[in-house]
């Protein structure tokens, strides 16, 4: 064993995972260490000895705990760089001892943050400022000194001293480079807290002049949309628990287009869900299948049936477990991913046998989060806006045309204006028997959208209803639909011509309604 060239470690941490035997080993290996109150008496009770940091400073530590490594004996050992003459006559004349290690993680702000009825009063002890200098000052010295933020590093660290005495230039950047990353989080998750509880009465607290956006590695994924754009999931660390947070209980890791997918999907299920069981199944974001029914199994087999051709290497969501009797219906079609709330052992022990299959399960916190904010990227920055989660119950419709929709026709309607929000516009769907009948997404007129919509849905277009995420600028699309047999319409209008589309459908005996709201998704 070599020598081991560091001689003094501060050790400060608030999550004491391993640091017992992380310090153990420091002083095996002859390092002397220095702590912090609840640190250095963990450390002493665990046998190890420690100085108590004002031992170092001469000071004790004031203010309930508030001033205690804020002082030169502590920083000017940490700072000072060893090569240069003057940091080292500095030190001697001020009898400052060189401190070559700093573990330091930080007051846990995110925790306490998270928990809705934190007072105010808790926040604020909870921003850590002592811990914050010791890791920039180590981090920026870390040609000199070591430091360490989090317990996975703590055995590579001790494998270097005990091996060559020192820790390598490349590891000390690694850490240092994650100390930054690691004051830089919790600066940002202070920032989002106090912004989003508008904390100082901020003239636009959803939209700061400044924000910041935390995120932190989940997995590199094998490739992105194609083979040659390299790609990773990341999480917000703010962001509370969502779907990302899904466990998954067997399968392939999910790649970077099924991950868009899945999340179209949930984002329907979600939105569908509700006492009525509902499954929905995704292509490319858009729904290609969707159906409320008295069953779970009910409503798979009216989804699948509204489009089996696309339905094929698809993503199926569900409102409700996935029973033995659904997962043996399952397993006759391709599927990417399954999503639901949970799994019967029977539908598990089924799905096995598609080993490739990828079975997520979304937890109950998950259904029940709908976030706020939507972050879109553009070359350069990023579009921010409220999600679209704006009511709309068919109370507030208005009728606009002589004849108004018969109850069945109305449930149908309510049914497609909850999925047309999820198809990318221009966007049509034809729905019956709350189920969709055909789907016409992201095309560039809004007759070309139906036009699709119809062929899909074919004879079931007879008796069906249309939504339209947004208003129809002439009568073309409701003449359109009747020639098919549409009965009913729901769109937002506001139109300079919405006479025009209203006097189409009285023409042809259509029910339409106006919901003023506005759906696109582009």
């Amino acid at each position: 064993m070599s020598q081991c060239k560091i001689k003094r470690a501060l050790i400060s941490v608030s999550d004491k995972t391993r640091i017992v035997e992380f310090a153990r080993g420091l002083v095996d290996l002859g390092v002397e260490i220095v702590s912090t109150g609840g640190t250095c008496n963990t450390l002493r009770d665990a046998g190890i000895p420690a100085l108590y940091i004002s031992d170092v400073t001469g000071f004790p530590e004031i203010l309930d705990g508030r001033v205690k490594t804020l002082h030169p004996a502590i920083h000017g050992g940490i700072l000072a760089r060893r090569s240069d003459p003057e940091h080292s006559r500095a030190l001697s004349e001020q009898k400052i001892t060189p401190i070559d290690l700093v573990v330091v993680n930080l007051y846990p702000f995110r925790r306490v943050a998270a928990l809705p009825d934190t007072p105010w009063e808790d926040l604020i002890e909870n921003i850590d400022i002592g811990g914050p200098s010791m890791v920039r000052s180590a981090a920026k010295n870390h040609e000199d000194v070591v430091v360490i933020v989090q317990p996975e590093d703590y055995d590579g660290v001790l494998n270097q001293l005990r091996t060559t005495g020192e820790c390598s230039k490349e590891e000390r950047a690694r850490l240092a480079l994650a100390a930054f990353r690691h004051t830089a989080e919790y600066d940002a998750c202070i920032c989002e807290t106090l912004t989003a509880r508008n904390a100082f009465g901020e003239a636009s607290p959803l939209f700061p002049r400044q924000t910041t956006l935390t995120v932190e590695k989940v997995s590199d994924l094998r490739y992105g949309e194609n083979p040659g754009q390299a790609a990773a999931l990341y999480r917000r660390v703010e962001g509370g628990v969502s779907f990302i947070d899904a466990r998954q209980l067997q399968g392939k890791e999910l790649s970077f287009n099924n991950w868009l997918d899945a999340d179209s999907a949930f984002k329907i299920v979600q939105e569908l869900g509700g006492e009525t069981p509902a499954a929905v199944i995704v292509k490319h974001t858009n729904p290609c299948g969707a159906a409320l029914a008295s069953t779970i199994e009910g409503a798979f087999a009216k989804a699948y049936a509204s489009d089996p051709v696309s339905a094929f290497g698809g993503i199926a969501a569900f409102s409700r477990p996935i029973t033995g009797e659904l997962a043996q219906t399952l397993l006759d079609v391709f599927w990417e991913v399954l999503i639901a709330p949970g799994y019967s052992e029977e539908a598990l022990e089924i799905l096995k046998a598609k080993t490739a299959l990828r079975v997520l399960e979304v937890s109950e916190d998950a259904w029940k989060a709908m976030k706020s904010l939507d972050w879109r990227s553009v070359q350069g920055g990023f579009l921010v806006q409220e999600r679209d989660t704006q009511p709309s119950p068919s109370e507030t419709w208005k009728v606009v045309t002589s004849r108004s929709p018969a109850e069945a026709e109305l449930r149908d309607m309510e049914f497609a204006w909850k999925i047309v929000k999820h198809v990318k516009s221009n966007a049509i769907v034809l729905a019956k028997d709350q189920t969709t009948a055909g789907v016409g997404a992201g095309q560039m007129n809004r007759v070309g959208a139906a036009e699709i919509a119809l062929k899909e849905a074919k004879e079931k277009a007879r008796g069906a209803v249309l939504a339209s995420d947004a208003f129809f600028p002439f009568g073309d699309t409701i003449r359109l639909a009747a020639k098919h047999g549409v009965t009913a319409v729901v769109q937002p209008g506001g139109s300079l011509r919405d006479q025009e589309s209203i006097e189409a459908a009285d023409e042809h005996g259509i029910a339409m309604v106006h919901t003023g709201v506005r759906h696109f998704k582009h």
